[in-house]
């Protein structure tokens, strides 16, 4: 069989393309037609910039295409075929299979590049219109004509299918029979059909087909729940299946290979018995890509993830998808994610619709949690799949997780609001188990060099943790001015603060300098509000007295907050925590102005009262042994606190909070989505086409 090499500068002359959009039809059994159009080799557009120099190629194909199709139905035979062939290659051998492979993949790749430019610059409607359109009476009898001078023998019947149809002369629409069954192979092709190095573009062109579909959304004001596209895809009956193998996918994270379908980088092929074997190997993970980018940017690490492996960021990118639209009403795909269950255990109760190694996912999330869609999955598997959380937090080496999202918030300025806030979300649903937090200062960290506010040769993980949540609080007050995000980051330490052990010196001093620096803001915005109007000469001009209002009643939120995490603190762990007494000792002069005020004299009386015990011993001390050092000081602390009883304390309900997602989630999460589709993802979209997506990240 003879091998038609394609190159993007000269697809406007191919004939093979000219006459599939020209004006004559094509019937799906044409052999001779589909092995000349479907024998090519194509470069994937690997970003924005390959995709508008091959849709600016396909233009006019693609115009001719959307004039004839209608009448030729040449894009149903297509399909067609491409479904033959899907369904062939489930009998196949792998030593059979090498060209079907790629001539599927190349029916494939022609079918979803014409549904991208359909949804670009047409409707959900026309697109299925292109599915199911039939040919012409006048355009079938042509096309029967010319088989009866290659076929005289079945000329008969082909008169009789000349007048059977001859009653229309205009496309026939149909009731989208063929479009469900298009969809049911790509969901055969992606969970039956085992990866293998010559089926890997396979697969990733089914997901991405997937992906172009529903991408019917942005382009579109129709809700989801009117487009037949996603009712559709939304009522199949594979959902289990089908999120277990791209939950595998992610999990497994093959490394794309260096060939399509064994070619080679001149675009010849070898096929034989030797090339097969060779191609049955088992995939391992490989991760040393990514593992050489740790510490790198997120941008950084999601361009690596997506260039060395695709299928995992795509599969990814399409569970996304499926979980996050139709979330008002059943979504099968939602509950088959949040209903997975580990492959080691034996469940006892509740159902579980597939199983999966949960350490595969969890090796796998830590290497990319960096990045956006992971830390959504991540998100979604804690918050929803209660058997994944209860895995989470049994791990020994946390600090694998952890870490990396504290990466993210430490590089904040680096990321976009949408990530560090699913970020905190995490931090805040892991606060939300006593274990973790108890864990969390028994995992002792080393040389830290990406902390470079200051040099800490140990620290624990409960420790690092305290200081970039303190860290994005503050940033978030001078760059930021989000109440939610303050809330989050409070939350998480204030579920910590009862199990408060061993902090270390400067996460002490950063505990009390947080309300310091708070409190001298209250100080000064409280000053500017009392100030006659005529004299508030350093407020800004554009700050209403309602917005500072507004302004001074969240700082007293926070600083109320940040009390009660230090009388948590000292109420449940004081024993454990000396560095902090100190640090409240030296630093009790920023208390004093808010001893009287209304909102925080009742937990600063607790404070007043650990400080007035330490004080006093301190006093005694020293009238006895004259200056102490800081060690002496810490002594005395210990002793002290080995006598002290917190009975003597007011007390205050246990510091407590809950991640609640918000009602209407979707108005979030949903255009989150497909921002990171349209960002990071391997399918390019025509951003000037785009209507839905409406959140801060460009596309």
């Amino acid at each position: 069989m003879g091998i038609n090499v394609s190159r993007t500068a000269d697809l406007g002359s191919n004939q093979w393309l000219q006459r599939f959009v020209g004006r004559q039809h094509i019937a799906h059994d044409d052999e001779a037609f589909w092995s000349g159009l479907l024998n090519y080799n194509i470069v994937l557009p690997e970003n924005s910039q390959d995709q508008l120099n091959l849709d600016s190629r396909l233009e006019s194909l693609c115009q001719s295409f959307i004039g004839n199709n209608l009448k030729t139905g040449n894009f149903g035979s297509l399909v067609t075929v491409f479904l033959e062939k899907t369904s062939e290659l489930l009998s196949l051998s792998d030593q059979e299979s090498n060209m079907h492979v790629w001539q599927t993949f190349n029916a494939l790749f022609i079918i979803r590049s014409l549904v991208k430019y359909i949804n670009e610059t047409g409707s959900e409607f026309q697109l299925l219109q292109h599915f199911e359109a039939m040919p012409s009476a006048e355009l079938l009898q042509a096309a029967l004509e010319q088989q009866q001078e290659t076929l005289a023998e079945s000329a008969t019947i082909a008169m009789e299918a000349t007048e059977h149809s001859a009653a229309s002369a205009l496309p026939v629409i149909v009731d989208g029979s063929k479009f469900e069954t298009f969809i049911d192979a790509l969901v055969n092709l992606i969970v039956v059909i085992p990866v293998k190095e010559f089926t890997y573009h396979l697969h990733l062109e089914a997901v991405n087909m997937l992906i172009t579909l529903l991408s019917v959304h942005l382009f579109s004001q129709q809700p989801t729940d009117k487009s037949i596209v996603f009712r559709t895809v939304f009522k199949c009956q594979h959902a289990n299946v089908l999120m277990s193998a791209l939950l595998h996918f992610v999990a497994r994270m093959v490394e794309v290979p260096h060939t399509m379908f064994g070619s080679s980088s001149a675009g010849s092929f070898v096929f034989g018995i030797a090339e097969s074997l060779l191609s049955i190997f088992s995939f391992r993970k490989q991760p040393d890509v990514l593992k050489s980018g740790q510490g790198a940017g997120g941008s950084e690490l999601s361009q690596r993830f997506r260039t060395h492996y695709p299928l995992a960021n795509q599969s990814l990118l399409l569970i996304l998808i499926l979980t996050n639209h139709c979330t008002a009403q059943e979504n099968a795909y939602r509950t088959s994610l949040f209903g997975c269950a580990d492959s080691k255990d034996s469940p006892k109760q509740g159902a579980v619709s597939f199983q999966i190694d949960f350490s595969a996912v969890y090796e796998t999330l830590c290497l990319i949690v960096t990045i956006d869609q992971a830390t959504l999955l991540l998100y979604l598997l804690l918050h929803r799949n209660e058997r994944f959380y209860r895995f989470v937090m049994q791990q020994q080496d946390l600090e694998q997780l952890v870490i990396p999202i504290l990466q993210t918030l430490y590089n904040a300025p680096d990321s976009n609001s949408h990530h560090i806030y699913m970020s905190l979300i995490v931090l805040l649903i892991l606060s939300e188990d006593e274990g973790f937090n108890k864990n969390v200062h028994t995992i002792m960290l080393k040389n830290i060099t990406w902390y470079t506010e200051r040099t800490i040769s140990e620290i624990s993980l409960g420790g690092i943790l305290i200081l970039i949540v303190i860290r994005t609080i503050q940033y978030n007050m001078l760059k930021m001015r989000d109440k939610y995000l303050h809330t989050n980051c409070l939350a998480a330490l204030a579920n910590m603060s009862g199990h408060f052990r061993a902090l270390h010196p400067y996460v002490a001093q950063r505990l009390v300098s947080l309300f310091e620096t708070l409190a001298r803001k209250h100080t000064r915005l409280d000053a500017q509000l009392k100030e006659p109007a005529d004299s508030a000469v350093f407020v800004n001009v554009a700050t209403t007295p309602e917005d500072m209002l507004q302004d001074l009643s969240v700082l007293e939120e926070v600083l109320r907050m940040v009390l009660e995490i230090l009388n948590s603190c000292l109420t449940n762990q004081l024993v454990y925590c000396p560095n902090l007494v100190y640090t409240l000792l030296y630093k009790r002069s920023v208390f004093e102005g808010f001893r009287s005020h209304h909102a925080f004299q009742d937990v600063i009386q607790n404070i007043d009262m650990v400080v007035g015990f330490f004080s006093s011993r301190l006093q005694r001390v020293q009238e006895q042994r004259g200056e102490l050092g800081v060690n002496e000081v810490l002594e005395v602390i210990s002793k002290g606190a080995s006598q002290w009883s917190s009975d003597r304390l007011r007390k205050f309900p246990d510091l407590k909070f809950k991640y609640v997602e918000e009602d209407a989630p979707e108005e979030f999460f949903i255009p989150y989505v497909w921002t990171l589709v349209c960002k990071y993802g391997c399918v390019h979209f025509s951003s000037e086409s785009i209507k839905s997506v409406t959140t801060d990240i460009a596309c």
